[in-house]
């Protein structure tokens, strides 16, 4: 018999029926136990009990959108104050340097801070692959594995470089044959399409600046053979918008449609500026959006329309985007600039704090195609974050879900992922943080002088 473990009586439980705590065996929910209950499934196994009286348990995080690389690059002087595209501009030759050896400890950073962030399960956009760092993508595993989060690795790309009217120098793209053949063979090599999924690899073109339509084309048919997921950047800002009209005579919507992308199996990051015939295409197509609200607002942007496009039918998740635009990878805290972004645009009754968890949890497993991940619910992953209000910021709160927001939690105590504790009192076990910082901080150094 497999053991059980309780996690009794917390203090608040994102989840119908279990103030009195979720029951987990091996990587699933079996039970959610109502207030004043006791475990009815132990089935004779042995029962661990968790003292859940000190946290607010929820569905861990789903972080819908990341660039692991750019840990390496916050705050950087090149970068500082520009929107998008003098900010990629001023970038793309520091990133065109990274090592595999950068690329590790960006990923292993990355990785850890968003589990210390009460996150567990992270997709991750990797679309640079200049000649030093063709395996990006095998390391990210390798990082991925060793810490035990869940993870869904995209192969980006970019095709068209400055020479053919793109965006990014010719040192970072590839040909439209290498780009396929590696995302054929990380697909084969990396892809598990069982429940409780631990990695899933996605296709993901950078954006409509930096690849070709034949490469959004080619990139479809090659995710549909296999079965796996769509990503893209789109309609993140009004140059992109007037990029797409000048190159292919189309808004980025259209050219969407174009390329055989306007489907449930594509989720895009940013999706601001859409009209309102084109909120309602992507919604009837099911097509996802990550809304990166910290991000959005460092580069000036724009705000999405998260709740017009979840009224259509467009699932919306969220992302913190990269760490050179964030300045963080810290989900909880991406869920409260969420809350308060979306207050900006809409009524505080209509953006409540139940409605930006249901983002970064539900609604980013939707983006991800994933029925097993997002809810703490009988036959669910095991995947919960556990935090405490025992910070002076806390002090006198009243409800503690919506307490974990509006006073601006940051760490997670406690993170499960597939049933095992990954983070424990607030650190993860086997990892010394300050050696890892030491090490990447020292490479964020050497890759921008």
């Amino acid at each position: 018999m497999q053991q059980s473990t309780w996690i009794k009586n917390p203090l608040a439980c994102l989840a119908k029926d279990a103030d009195g705590g979720i029951v987990v065996r091996g990587s699933e929910i079996v039970e959610c136990v109502p207030a004043g209950g006791t475990p009815t499934t132990t089935d004779g196994a042995s029962l661990t009990v968790f003292d859940g009286s000190r946290h607010v348990v929820l569905p861990g995080l789903i972080n819908t959108h990341h660039h692991f690389y750019q840990t390496l690059t916050r705050a950087c002087p090149a970068a500082l104050n520009k929107p998008l595209f003098p900010w990629l501009q001023s970038l793309y030759p520091i990133w065109a340097k990274l090592t595999p050896e950068m690329m590790a400890a960006a990923s292993k950073l990355a990785l850890a801070e968003s589990m210390l962030s009460g996150c567990s399960t992270i997709a991750d956009h990797h679309y640079l692959f200049p000649k030093a760092l063709t395996e990006a993508i095998d390391i990210q595993v390798e990082q991925v594995r060793a810490l035990g989060v869940r993870a869904h690795l995209t192969r980006g790309s970019m095709s068209l470089g400055v020479d053919q009217g793109g965006l990014p120098p010719q040192s970072t793209v590839q040909s439209e044959e290498t780009i396929l053949e590696d995302s054929e063979r990380l697909i084969k090599k990396y892809h598990e399409d069982d429940t409780g999924a631990m990695v899933q690899v996605a296709l993901a073109p950078c954006s409509p600046f930096s690849v070709s339509t034949a490469l959004m084309e080619a990139s479809a048919g090659l995710a549909r053979k296999y079965g796996v997921r769509l990503h893209t950047h789109l309609a993140e800002t009004h140059d992109e918008t007037a990029f797409c009209e000048k190159m292919f005579g189309l808004r980025p919507v259209d050219y969407l449609e174009k390329v055989g992308w306007l489907n449930s199996d594509v989720w895009l990051a940013h999706g601001i500026h859409f009209n309102e015939r084109e909120i309602a295409r992507l919604g009837k197509a099911g097509v996802g959006i990550a809304h990166c609200p910290s991000s959005n607002m460092i580069l000036s942007s724009g705000i999405a329309r998260t709740l017009e496009l979840e009224q259509a039918g467009s699932p919306v998740g969220l992302g913190v985007d990269g760490s050179a635009s964030n300045d963080g990878s810290n989900m909880i805290q991406e869920v409260r600039q969420a809350l308060l972004l979306g207050r900006l645009r809409y009524d505080a009754s209509e953006v409540t704090h139940h409605a930006a968890y249901r983002w970064a949890t539900e609604g980013s497993a939707r983006c991800l195609g994933r029925s097993d991940i997002g809810r703490l619910e009988v036959g669910m992953q095991a995947d919960l974050a556990l935090f405490k209000l025992d910070e002076p910021r806390f002090s006198g709160s009243g409800d503690p879900l919506a307490a974990l927001l509006l006073c601006g939690a940051h760490r997670a105590d406690q993170v499960m992922i597939a049933g095992e504790w990954r983070v424990k009192d607030g650190a993860i076990p086997n990892l010394d943080l300050e050696e890892l910082m030491n090490i990447h901080h020292q490479l964020g150094q050497k890759l921008q002088s």
